[in-house]
């Protein structure tokens, strides 16, 4: 095993734990590891997948974090892919295509994937040597993070046969967390390895105080290195790190309303260590393999001991000297009050918002399963005069009894998919030789239109058809208002999966 991690990571000795875990692995045992921040919980699954033939189906919940991971390992020499949520319907058929020939070790999937009847026959076809849970807290309804979709991992076990053994990490698991992690994944015997979650190098440092931005100040001036600056509120974000540019520190801003590709070039320049501080909300840091970050400071009070300790574990991860600093005041005592009130709205209200929900996305009783839609949650706040914070609350509540699920703010391509029967589409393809051959090269490309929502491109479609982008979309936009297909184009915002028809109240 030494030799596979020297070999592609340059270390010659494990941390704690770490072999002790991965032995487990390679001994065939079904393993759950909990490990602090920082604590290499990624080698845990890595290093046994390398060392078996076969590839390891990674299941993790952020895209962020899979992209991270499946780039790092990329540029360690080491063949790794993921699918997600944004990706076409072709990028899926090849990834899985590679996965299943091309001798690839990793596959990362959201839990979302495996409700998938495609990609299940598809993994039936791999040859699997770990199934890895990520984030495994997710898994456990006595978990701060709770996800329903996590409860579809066990499934996995049908499909790569019983031999094939569970890897499960996180970083936060209580005794009964832990216990329900291990009994909904059906481990074959309690295995539980856990790591000291005390680390020696990072001291924490409480400040009580008024003039926080000065504060701020003084932490970049005395810490010398990488930092991390963590706010709760996109616009924060931005007006601290334009502050410090004005007091002399080299610092930017990120948060999720950031667009990709200016997201993905500023974290590369604070990887690199061409950007010295980051102001950014907690859509900044999972996942992030940056070792020789020597503080992080949080201007406002995390919501929950889980996310501050997870996000102040991401300074010194290289075993050196570091610090996590945090600022706090009266206000942010009654912020967090507040917070907590709307946190937990009553079930007549929950009840109410599941009702909105259906009519904002027009949604009649009895009708939505398998429905896609977009969601922008401040305009559906608007549209009915609702607090947006309780609001939200109220949709992750509906959504952890698994009526639906809301994806992150990402790049979500067009979908497609056909609302019309195969006998009706012919006979509209007979009237209309218009679109007779643009119906017929959709199908052509994506021959699953009639089962589900299918992501799209269409500058592939243009140049298949040898027309403009602008054209297509105007026939797409046609063949909406003819009721042939549902059309979702392109957008940034979340999306929403209906999993259950419209109940009556």
């Amino acid at each position: 095993m030494e030799k596979i991690l020297e070999k592609y990571w340059g270390y010659t000795s494990f941390r704690p734990k770490q072999r002790e875990i991965i032995d487990s692995a390679l001994a065939g045992r079904d393993t759950l590891a909990i490990l602090p921040t920082g604590g290499g919980k990624s080698l845990c699954f890595q290093i046994p997948s390398l060392a078996r033939p076969g590839i390891a189906i990674v299941v993790t919940p952020l895209i962020s974090l899979m992209k991270d991971q499946v780039q790092n390992l990329k540029a360690r020499g080491i063949k790794a892919l993921a699918i997600y949520s944004g990706m076409t319907f072709h990028e899926i058929d090849v990834a899985l295509d590679n996965a299943i020939y091309g001798d690839y070790k990793f596959l990362y999937v959201s839990p979302e994937r495996l409700r998938t009847d495609i990609f299940l026959a598809r993994v039936a076809k791999m040859e699997v040597n770990f199934i890895v849970v990520d984030e495994a807290h997710c898994i456990s309804q006595w978990g701060y993070d709770f996800r329903p979709d996590y409860l579809l991992i066990n499934e996995l076990r049908n499909v790569v046969g019983g031999n094939v053994p569970f890897i499960a990490l996180t970083a936060t698991a209580t005794e009964r967390v832990a216990e329900d992690i291990m009994e909904t994944l059906q481990f074959k015997e309690k295995n539980l390895l856990r790591s000291s979650f005390e680390r020696p190098n990072l001291a924490y440092i409480v400040r009580e105080c008024e003039n926080k931005l000065g504060n701020v100040v003084k932490v970049c001036e005395d810490i010398p290195g990488s930092g991390i600056v963590y706010v709760r509120e996109r616009k924060k974000a931005e007006e601290i790190a334009a502050f410090l540019r004005t007091q002399g520190v080299d610092a930017d801003f990120y948060h999720a309303g950031v667009g990709k590709e200016m997201r993905s070039e500023k974290q590369d320049r604070w990887k690199k260590g061409d950007l010295r501080v980051m102001v950014a909300t907690n859509a900044f840091g999972m996942g992030i393999d940056k070792p020789d970050v020597r503080f992080v400071c949080h201007i406002d009070l995390p919501e929950s001991l889980e996310s501050y300790f997870q996000e102040a574990g991401r300074a010194g991860r290289d075993g050196l000297s570091s610090k996590a600093v945090l600022l706090w005041n009266n206000t942010d005592l009654v912020r967090l009050k507040r917070i907590f009130q709307v946190s937990f709205p009553p079930l007549e209200y929950i009840a109410d918002i599941y009702q909105k929900m259906f009519m904002y996305l027009g949604i009649a009783y009895g009708d939505g399963e398998g429905t896609t839609r977009k969601f922008n949650l401040i305009d559906f706040a608007k549209h009915f005069k609702l607090h947006s914070a309780t609001a939200y609350y109220a949709i992750k509540y509906i959504e952890l009894s698994g009526y639906w699920s809301v994806t992150e703010e990402i790049d979500n391509p067009s979908r497609i998919m056909f609302s019309v029967s195969r006998d009706d589409l012919y006979r509209i393809q007979l009237s209309d030789p218009g679109m007779d051959s643009f119906l017929k090269a959709l199908m052509r490309i994506y021959p699953a239109l009639f089962s589900h929502l299918v992501s799209i491109d269409e500058e592939y479609i243009a140049k298949v058809i040898r027309q403009s982008d602008k054209e297509v979309k105007r026939m797409l936009v046609e063949l909406s208002r003819m009721r042939v297909i549902d059309y979702i184009p392109q957008s940034r915002s979340p999306l929403i999966f209906v999993n259950n028809e419209r109940l009556t109240p």
